[in-house]
């Protein structure tokens, strides 16, 4: 059944600065592009938040029933220091620093960020492009930007002229800035003398000698510019006019930018029809940063090795955490509120075990039909998830109520409770029930039982080798060994 003609959503659109009504171009189908990661390091918190937002939206939109090509690329080149022009590719200094090629590094993080979403349940997008294995389509796309008189070549580079572009276009119009005051808030620097102006920027960049990643190209040797790379992925997947397009506050300006630039200039249309942008992910209070100490990786939730928090948590209840918060408001992670979000969580979790033994009665007391409403209206309404999870304490206190024989259920209503708690929960939110695989967690406690065993008779017969490797190697997948004077056991991190 699609159940999108019923439900009409509201989306805040950041060009026009208001929320609008979703109208697809295509009558049942969504176009949605979001900036991937650039893999040079371990995927940061404040990512997965991003991700996980627009990870909902697609889990909702296809719950509709649109028919959704969500595309989410990888950066393997071409994103330089700082977001700057100038500077050492930031995969190519890992790789200079690890003493390792460049393509080492990529994968190496690409299996972190896939291990790190995947922990977190989410959905793999439609296509996952790269911007490697776009090349070809990063220097047509330059070609048209030239032709059309909008970009200009000098010393083997190719530059993006903002000003010529403003001439006929509004420059700026996605974050709200106008040219005039970025030209007097300018000033010019070393290593941007190729530029008209300080505020073009790289399409194309020649490689000096040293520079490891570089591609045959008509102006050079070199490699694609940073902004490039989305436009052609996005318009190659989507078309030149798509649905939405989604990514992080920090990406609005310049890169979101200079993509609506790219399109209109190389394409003679705006490329998309609501930009959607998810907020800045503090932690107690702070930007998180490395150099401060005030940080934590994703993976460091799951064990619990790190300084700012008390204990492990499932990464379902750091994703309900998450999820209390909507994306567009800035969310401050603190042990605090993953304690509280713990047990609201495990609130929910026991509600649907106790909705599962409910007994129905000839009459209903509560309106379940309205109630379900109301958890379409919040996620109708951009998306609103703490809204929604609101709703779902509501159906919380039903269930309690019919349980202690305060409030009856039809069979009908009943029915209508589980499927709706059950969509709700897992299908939109994309959490998951750890008590719900009784059947999978009782055959690997005996799997690690067996493992266990081994590792005692290999100690008994100081093969402290085997013994050391069977612990390091289940520790790599999350299961930690703990000897005690009792024996061994086991715990899931």
């Amino acid at each position: 059944m699609l159940l999108y003609p019923s439900q009409s959503i509201k989306i805040y659109n950041s060009l026009s600065g208001q929320k609008e009504t979703l109208k697809p171009i295509n009558a049942g189908h969504i176009g949605m592009y979001v900036c991937g990661p650039t893999v040079y390091s371990n995927v940061h918190l404040g990512n997965v938040r991003t991700f996980m937002s627009f990870d909902v939206i697609f889990r909702y939109l296809k719950h509709l029933g649109y028919k959704v090509r969500y595309v989410r690329n990888i950066t393997d080149a071409g994103h330089l220091e700082n977001d700057a022009d100038t500077g050492e590719d930031r995969i190519a200094k890992k790789a200079r620093i690890e003493e390792i090629e460049p393509m080492e590094v990529v994968q190496r993080y690409t299996v972190d960020f896939h291990n790190i979403l995947n922990a977190f349940n989410f959905l793999p997008p439609s296509i996952e492009p790269t911007a490697t294995g776009h090349i070809i389509e990063q220097i047509e796309l330059i070609k048209n930007i030239v032709d059309n008189g909008f970009a200009y070549v000098v010393n083997g580079s190719v530059y993006f002229d903002v000003h010529k572009f403003n001439e006929t276009n509004d420059y700026g119009k996605l974050s709200k800035r106008k040219l005039e005051d970025l030209i007097h808030n300018t000033r010019e620097l070393d290593g941007q003398s190729d530029k008209k102006n300080p505020q073009d920027f790289a399409l194309w960049k020649r490689a000096e000698p040293q520079h490891i990643m570089r591609w045959p190209s008509p102006w050079s040797d070199g490699f694609p510019g940073w902004h490039l790379e989305c436009t052609a992925m996005s318009t190659k997947y989507l078309g030149e006019h798509f649905d939405i397009h989604g990514g992080g506050m920090d990406l609005k300006f310049p890169h979101h930018e200079c993509e609506i630039a790219q399109s209109e200039a190389a394409k003679g249309q705006t490329p998309v029809n609501y930009w959607m942008h998810a907020n800045m992910l503090i932690m107690n209070g702070k930007k998180m940063a490395k150099s401060t100490g005030n940080y934590i990786l994703p993976g460091e939730i799951f064990t619990g090795e790190n300084p700012h928090i008390s204990k492990s948590y499932l990464p379902s209840v750091a994703r309900f955490f998450m999820l209390q918060a909507h994306y567009r408001s800035i969310l401050d992670f603190t042990d605090d509120g993953l304690l509280a979000s713990e047990k609201g969580f495990n609130r929910l979790m026991d509600a649907l075990s106790i909705l599962n033994d409910l007994k129905a009665s000839n009459t209903s007391s509560v309106a379940i039909g309205a109630w379900k409403q109301k958890c379409y209206d919040a996620m109708n309404d951009d998306f609103n998830s703490p809204i929604l999870i609101a709703q779902l304490f509501e159906a919380v206190k039903y269930i309690h109520q019919i349980k202690e024989g305060k409030a009856s259920i039809s069979s009908e209503d009943l029915n209508l409770l589980k499927e709706t708690m059950n969509i709700f929960i897992f299908d939109v939110l994309g959490l998951e029930n750890s008590s719900g695989t009784a059947a999978g967690s009782d055959k690997l406690a005996g799997a690690i039982d067996v493992l266990i065993k081994i590792r005692q008779e290999a100690r008994a017969n100081k093969d402290f080798a085997l013994s050391d490797k069977i612990r390091d190697e289940l520790a790599e997948i999350g299961i930690q060994l703990k000897d005690g004077k009792d024996g061994t056991t086991f715990s899931l991190n």
